[in-house]
């Protein structure tokens, strides 16, 4: 039986264990990360445990009126059982009643894009990731004195850009912006 509670420090292991299995086979395979690490804003962290493995989390940060998924996963094992909604569900009723939108950031994985749309998102911006790779072309790349161009990079395009990044890069992605409007009556 899965049980949604609180993120506990002991659940660290695991939660990253979940985090990597259920990033594995989506665009965001390679946002790895070795520790959880500490959130800084005031945040809700949920985890979904069944018989004492972690099989999905919920980070949700927010500020004066708004709040962002941080991170959400189910590990792959458990997918198909609501566990994602669930931990949503019970992620906005912990949220302070200050809370007027969630926004969430995800790329072009189908899955996750109609889960989002299912709870009541909707596509609020998009723009691009571009991953340069160390066999592709380093012209008009530059570092600091002392540093060779970059072999491999991370950037950010305007989405008009998609077609000349797709003409210049492997990996483009489309990065949504998904927004939940709260009922604060």
């Amino acid at each position: 039986m899965v049980t949604i509670r609180e993120y506990q420090p002991s659940d660290e292991r695991g939660w990253l264990e979940c985090r990597l299995l259920g990033f594995l086979d989506s665009n965001y395979y390679d946002d790895v990360r070795t520790d959880r690490g500490d959130i800084e804003a005031p945040c809700i962290s949920l985890v979904a445990e069944d018989g004492g493995k972690i099989v999905g989390l919920l980070d949700i940060e927010w500020g004066d009126q708004s709040a962002t998924i941080d991170s959400i996963a189910v590990h792959p094992a458990a997918r198909k059982q609501g566990i994602a909604s669930s931990l949503l569900a019970e992620g906005l009723l912990r949220l302070p009643q200050t809370i007027r939108t969630v926004d969430a950031w995800t790329r072009e994985d189908n899955a996750a894009n109609q889960w989002y749309q299912r709870n009541g998102f909707q596509e609020h911006f998009r723009y691009l990731h571009v991953y340069k790779a160390a066999d592709e072309p380093q012209e008009g790349f530059q570092s600091p004195v002392g540093l060779t161009r970059p072999v491999m990079a991370f950037m950010h395009a305007d989405i008009q850009e998609e077609e000349r990044m797709r003409g210049m890069f492997k990996r483009v992605y489309v990065c949504r912006q998904y927004m939940l409007g709260l009922d604060v009556s």
